[in-house]
């Protein structure tokens, strides 16, 4: 990623520090939409921006024709009155901005009137009656959503200001911002000091009612804590949230959403204080993490790290607010193949220069790269490792997981994986067990399948000692020990990530090795070598969740059961039914699926200190599940128990099935043979594919107890 020199803009009026408990107010606008912003989106016209003012008036004028409608708090997430006072704040921001670019007084009416109906109601309010015990609000049933209320409500606010008599204002302010700001801050510090998105999107909602108000107070306690010693408050997250790649340790999911208090309260204290130079802060943390964000995505959506709902992606609006705000610090044209993709964009100066570029044909391609994402504040907390090869849209993509927890919302999936092919997810990661605000489901929130199914280790790509999951699936003791980014090399041939653990199962040592091989015509390959060592002998699953339908195997003595069952009883088992098995040879098993149009081919074997026979096991979701929570996901899983053990494995796309013109070519593995050898040095894996070239994976360094770390890719002459 390339961040450009910054460029520092001012826009608006200043605002002048007084002392004391107040700052004089901005003309407003005045937070993230300044009157620059203005200027600019009255004198521009044509494309996207044109569908995205369009769809902005037509959002106003809808909110006029329905009213008013501001119902007592009475629903969970999902419900009538959460999703009513959702609508709401959209509409007054909506209509707010509407104001602004159009001059008529009926928009501003509107907002008025939806902030007076509030603010009568506001000083009534008890704790809500679906409140959450640890953070409940009194408007939603989290203080969560209170403050995203609050943070799109400032706004619109502002950009009616100065439509306001003075007695408006104050009872305006009084009765309705100052409130919910002191429940947001005071009447909840366990939330406002907190490091966390909560803790964001409080301390932006109270920083931004501060700058619009003229209270220095707010601004202080947002930027600095409640106690002003800086341990805590907006400067402490960036500090503590973003690793110093701009990676967010909850992963892409929870990054995009606590993207937007991060760069709006930014845009805010930039406008405000432009001497303080947020976007430059931490060499510029925030660019780097709308960098970050972006980048964490395959064909449009985002990766589905931890508690993560699989159809977010680009499209969202935290990132099309986002991304126009980098574009008019940065002026990098890259960030407008991204805004075509939106197919809209921000309604700011960052917006219409976007629209411009891609009215003028003139998009510049998104650089995505083979690279490393450091975790944790300091960047030593392991890594997300993404392997490439072509576009972003179709090309090949493995994602190494070698991080850490990623806090409440992680699970325990240390050097899991996940690969990327021809637009779709063929290794696949289950991501979150819910279904946001389907009221019908446990009220949109997260289902007891995220913690019995989602969070375990069985539901990934990764290794499961004794049927256990990772840390014993210990919170507390999992956010202590992450895992190690050993190495990692992009080349021409081949990227290769290193990754190690020691720490999730007591005993037993593992590492990973996994290579993206780029042959020359032909579709890119991985190559997958998990090395294991322990003292005592242990049962080690290496589940492999796929996408698609099986076509062959070539398996031996395979049993297909009539009755499905439990797998186990506890750590995720017990939702997977096994619906057959078969003993695996010690070398070139493989299992071959269609996806689509194209084929994949799993070629895997092992080389074991024991001769205890390995076996894999087919799967699908759906045991011990009454309510039908669960998708019925599939995958195998090879089985096998030993004290030290290398389990290697190929994955190779090929050929083409087209139902339509009624054709199917290379439906069969390239791979001729797969071999496994012990060396002076370390370890060679050697695939040989045929006219395509034979390729070594080359493992060294380390010792019995750390595995490999150092690697390298061969390519034989033919």
């Amino acid at each position: 990623m390339k961040i450009p020199s910054f460029i520092v803009k001012t826009s608006g009026i200043v605002c002048l520090l007084l002392g004391g408990m107040n700052l004089a107010a901005a003309e407003s606008p005045s937070l993230v939409i300044s009157e620059s912003d203005i200027t600019a989106l009255r004198q521009a016209s044509g494309g996207l921006l044109e569908q995205s003012m369009q769809d902005n008036k037509r959002l106003a004028d809808a909110a006029l024709t329905e009213g008013i409608v501001v119902p007592w708090p009475k629903d969970a997430g999902g419900g009538y009155t959460h999703e009513q006072h959702k609508r709401n704040y959209k509409a007054m921001y909506a209509a707010a901005l509407q104001f602004q670019l159009s001059g008529e007084s009926r928009y501003s009416k509107y907002v008025t009137d939806m902030l007076n109906a509030y603010a009568k109601m506001y000083p009534t309010l008890g704790l809500h009656p679906e409140k959450k015990e640890q953070t409940p609000g009194k408007l939603f049933w989290q203080s969560l959503n209170e403050a995203v209320w609050l943070v799109y409500t400032i706004q619109a606010y502002d950009m009616v200001a100065d439509a306001l008599t003075d007695e408006q204002k104050s009872h305006i302010q009084n009765n309705l911002l100052f409130p919910v700001a002191d429940y947001l801050s005071k009447g909840q510090p366990q939330t406002f000091d907190k490091i966390h998105n909560h803790g964001t999107w409080a301390v932006a909602a109270v920083g931004m009612v501060g700058y619009a108000t003229g209270r220095e107070d707010y601004v202080a306690q947002a930027l600095k804590g409640l106690d002003l010693s800086g341990e805590s408050g907006f400067y402490k997250q960036l500090d503590k949230l973003f690793s110093p790649d701009g990676y967010y340790t909850e992963g892409p999911y929870y990054q995009r959403y606590a993207l937007m208090p991060f760069v709006w309260f930014a845009k805010a204290i930039q406008t405000n204080d432009p001497d303080k130079a947020i976007f430059a802060y931490r060499d510029g943390i925030l660019l780097k993490a709308i960098y970050t964000v972006i980048e964490l995505s395959y064909n449009g959506l985002f990766l589905p790290i931890n508690d993560a709902i699989k159809d977010k992606g680009i499209k969202t609006e935290e990132l099309v607010q986002a991304l126009a705000i980098a574009y008019d610090i940065t002026s990098d044209k890259s960030l407008s193949d991204i805004a075509r993709q939106q197919e809209r964009v921000s309604l700011s100066a960052g917006g219409v220069a976007l629209s411009k570029i891609i009215a003028s044909n003139s998009v510049a391609p998104y650089p995505y790269e083979s690279k490393i994402y450091r975790d944790g504040a300091s960047g030593k907390q392991g890594a997300l490792a993404l392997m490439r090869s072509g576009n972003n849209e179709t090309g090949t993509l493995v994602v190494s997981k070698n991080t850490s927890q990623g806090m409440g919302h992680g699970h325990y999936d240390r050097l899991s994986w996940q690969l990327y092919d021809n637009g779709k997810e063929v290794v696949t990661d289950y991501g979150a067990a819910r279904y946001l605000n389907v009221e019908a489901k446990y009220g949109g929130h997260y289902l007891q399948e995220n913690d019995t199914w989602a969070k375990q280790s069985v539901a990934h790509n990764t290794l499961v000692v004794d049927q256990k999951s990772q840390f014993n699936a210990d919170l507390k003791e999992a956010n202590k020990k992450p895992a190690e980014q050993v190495d990692f090399v992009s080349g021409e041939l081949a990227d290769i990530s290193i990754g190690r653990i020691n720490t999730a199962y007591e005993g037993v040592n593992f590492s990973r090795v996994q290579a993206l091989i780029k042959p020359e015509s032909v579709e890119p390959f991985v190559i997958d070598v998990v090395s294991i060592q322990s003292d005592a002998a242990h049962q080690y699953d290496l589940p492999l969740h796929f996408n698609g339908q099986i076509i062959d195997h070539n398996l031996s003595d395979y049993q297909s059961f009539n009755t499905w069952k439990p797998m186990g009883e506890d750590n995720g088992y017990q939702h997977m039914l096994l619906r057959g098995q078969g003993n695996s040879a010690s070398s070139k098993n493989r299992l071959t699926w269609l996806l689509v149009d194209r084929f994949y081919s799993y070629t895997y074997g092992h080389y074991s200190d024991s001769d205890d026979s390995a076996k894999t096991l087919f799967f699908q979701l759906g045991a011990n599940d009454p309510n039908h929570n669960l998708r019925r996901d599939q995958g195998a899983i090879r089985r096998l128990t030993a004290s030290n053990v290398v389990m290697y494995s190929v994955i190779e796309p090929h050929g083409e099935y087209n139902g339509t013109a009624e054709y199917v070519t290379n439906a069969y593995s390239r791979l001729k043979s797969l071999d496994y050898k012990v060396t002076q040095s370390g370890a060679e894996l050697t695939v040989n594919m045929g006219e395509t070239g034979t390729f070594t994976l080359v493992l060294a360094g380390g010792d019995k107890s750390s595995g490999p770390t150092e690697a390298k890719v061969v390519k034989a002459k033919n």
